[in-house]
């Protein structure tokens, strides 16, 4: 963790911003915005991209994508500008707290994969770019959603290690490990051979 310099309430207020911005459900509202149905109907029930891209729009899966990660990037980048690094590490986790917790959806949101890779970009982008990397080279080679984001997870804190950037490392792990613990039931299936494959409605 970096220094804290921030005042209690200031973290806290951070960390309430994060946690609200993370909880917007992008998946859901697009879905809904562009007729795609209820999420919670289709495939896994999940909120993320992985699932929007069961209703068959590449378009909607790559804009959640892209929505869900730049919640992370959002929280980071104005706790940072705003108050310092232990903020932004603060809001980060909050951020993605939300989006796997949302208030909204009574606390079942999605994996928080696209929101974790977000925050890592905007913490230390050479980490966040490694664990994209990481998640596109397993996703090519295994095409396996679920797969990928654990690797790109658990690889987060080596390449925290590697380059560096030991502040990050309890976060890093924290994250990676609530991350590991939100695919339980993907581990279930990939041990039983019946995880599906990415593009498989």
């Amino acid at each position: 963790m970096p220094m804290i310099e921030t005042s209690a309430a200031l973290l806290l207020l951070w960390a309430a911003i994060g946690y609200l911005l993370g909880s917007i459900p992008s998946g859901m509202i697009l879905a809904r915005v562009m007729g795609l149905g209820n999420l919670r109907e289709i495939g896994s029930g999940n909120i993320g991209a992985t699932n929007v891209l069961r209703t068959g729009s590449k378009t909607a899966a790559a804009l959640t994508l892209l929505l869900d990660g730049l919640k992370g990037v959002v929280a980071v980048l104005l706790a940072r500008g705003l108050a310092g690094e232990d903020a932004a590490q603060i809001a980060g986790l909050a951020a993605f707290l939300g989006h796997c917790f949302p208030v909204w959806l009574g606390f079942r949101g999605g994996k928080g994969v696209a929101t974790f890779l977000g925050l890592m970009l905007a913490l230390a982008w050479p980490v966040g770019l490694l664990a994209c990397a990481t998640w596109l080279a397993t996703a090519a080679l295994l095409r396996i959603s679920s797969l990928s984001a654990l690797v790109a997870a658990l690889s987060a804190p080596v390449w925290m290690l590697l380059l560096g950037e030991g502040s990050l490392l309890v976060l890093g792990v924290l994250v990676a490990s609530l991350i590991v613990w939100r695919h339980r039931a993907n581990i279930a299936r990939m041990r039983a051979g019946t995880e599906p494959r990415i593009g498989q409605k």
